[in-house]
């Protein structure tokens, strides 16, 4: 049985969408609640409205009728009282005398609708609301009707008028939500960056002034790994260092001796094998001499104090290069215009690096041909050669240990991955490109130096 582990998100996300989610939710609580409260309240007002209607309409009735000397209007219908304008009534009212007779009315009341009965006081029948109220001891009743549906409409728009600005506020509340999490989370952002940009050339302990208490701990336990792992590469790395140091003085002891014998031996048989020996003797001393390098590229201390102008050690490097007039002939280098190339690389790295690049070069390549050595003002470092061209499947393969390409040169397989851990290790890049660009064969390596980032003040 296998665990599926939830698919990753965004912290920042999820709480943005949380918060904003239940900003929404407590919204329609709330106009929920107001919207109880306002019917009540606009239920009051309402009645209050028909009971107000009827009290004043009935002093003014009584005075319509005695006006009228109590007769009723011949065509036997209610007199209706003359609007000013036409209008639609949303109070309407109609006056009865004890016997249902009606005396008068709005003009647009249905007396249909009203309630046959002259109970005073309120009384709802369907949708619709009346009062009445009674006068002259009984002898004359008012009663006030509310349109139908009007006290529904009043309360749906007003609930209305309280839901749509929540379309406005979600995107707003969204997009606050979202800048004021990121805001909070800006020390956790600093620290995994901090983690991805470690690598084994860096693993000093992390800062933790500005974590919050959730994720201290889980910076303590990185720390503390980080510690652990720190030491075991330290141990494995001194390991290799002393064992290749170690071996240094006695293989150079039986080079010396080798070479003394092969000095004191007549030429014959014995003669050829002793100079086999100082050739195994010689791969021997430059397999731990390449050791020693790999296990410093792999160590910590790539990256300097301050940055270095590696434009004018490069020089110098090339220099132990030129033990012949053939090869200093091979050797074409071209510096920066400004005479300056600035890298946060270790200039002892940068020797190392160059050193490996212009070997395999010079080994490699065509022995009647240059190698480009190229230094620019931008950190860039190329080493070029003609020869034959690296198939594209094997130029990955050639940066593990101990891979050789289809040559006959002597190597220990040992300089590109060289290469290769001090450019991770202090943060550049490099790129391998067989045939060299411009060039229909031959081999490049371009690195791309480290330097220090700039960042606004």
């Amino acid at each position: 049985m296998h665990l599926r582990l939830p698919p990753r998100g965004s912290l920042q996300r999820r709480l943005s969408l949380a918060l904003t989610a239940a900003i929404a939710a407590l919204w329609l609580v709330a106009t929920l609640a107001a919207g109880l409260v306002l019917n009540k309240e606009i239920n009051e007002v309402f009645d209050s409205a028909l009971q107000e209607v009827a009290q004043r309409v009935l002093p003014l009735a009584y005075l319509e009728i005695l006006n009228r000397e109590g007769a009723a209007p011949e065509d036997g219908q209610a007199a209706e009282v003359p609007s000013v304008e036409p209008h639609k009534e949303y109070i309407t009212y109609i006056v009865r005398d004890a016997r249902g007779h009606i005396l008068m009315q709005s003009h647009d009341a249905e007396p249909a609708v009203f309630p046959v009965g002259q109970t005073a006081g309120f009384q709802s029948v369907g949708t619709l609301r009346f009062f009445t109220e009674a006068a002259v001891r009984g002898t004359l009743f008012v009663t006030t009707a509310e349109r139908a549906g009007h006290r529904q409409s009043a309360v749906k728009h007003a609930a209305l008028m309280l839901v749509w600005p929540l379309a406005v506020l979600l995107p707003l509340s969204l997009v606050g939500v979202w800048w004021l999490v990121g805001y909070a989370l800006r020390p956790v952002t600093s620290f995994r960056r901090a983690i991805e940009a470690r690598g084994s050339a860096n693993l000093t302990p992390l800062g933790m002034a500005d974590l919050p208490v959730e994720i201290a701990p889980v910076a303590e336990a990185v720390n503390a790994l980080m510690t652990r792992l720190r030491r075991a590469l330290e141990a494995e790395r001194g390991f290799a260092a002393n064992s290749a140091h170690e071996l240094r003085t006695p293989v150079a002891a039986a080079l010396a001796q080798t070479q003394r014998l092969i000095a004191e031996l007549p030429e014959g048989a014995v003669q050829v094998r002793a100079a086999a020996i100082e050739s195994a003797l010689r791969r021997l001393a430059r397999l731990s001499e390449k050791l020693l390098q790999w296990a410093r590229a792999e160590g910590a201390g790539l990256i300097g104090e301050s940055e270095q102008d590696v434009a004018k050690i490069l020089p110098y490097i090339l220099d132990d290069f030129r033990s012949g007039v053939s090869e200093t002939a091979r050797l074409s280098l071209s510096l920066p215009p400004s005479g300056q190339s600035l890298t946060t690389l270790d200039v002892d790295a940068f020797a190392v690096l160059a050193r490996n690049l212009i070997e395999n070069a010079l080994k490699h390549g065509s022995s009647d041909q240059p190698v480009r050595i190229e230094l620019t003002d931008a950190g860039t470092f190329r080493v070029s050669n003609s020869g034959p061209v690296v198939p594209s499947a094997e130029l990955e393969r050639l940066l593990n240990p101990f891979e050789r390409g289809a040559t006959e040169a002597d190597g220990s397989g040992l300089g590109l991955a060289i290469v290769r851990s001090i450019v991770q290790g202090a943060g550049g890049t490099f790129r391998l490109a067989s045939p060299a660009p411009g060039q229909r064969d031959g081999f490049e390596v371009e690195v791309k130096l480290p330097r220090r980032k700039l960042t606004s003040g």
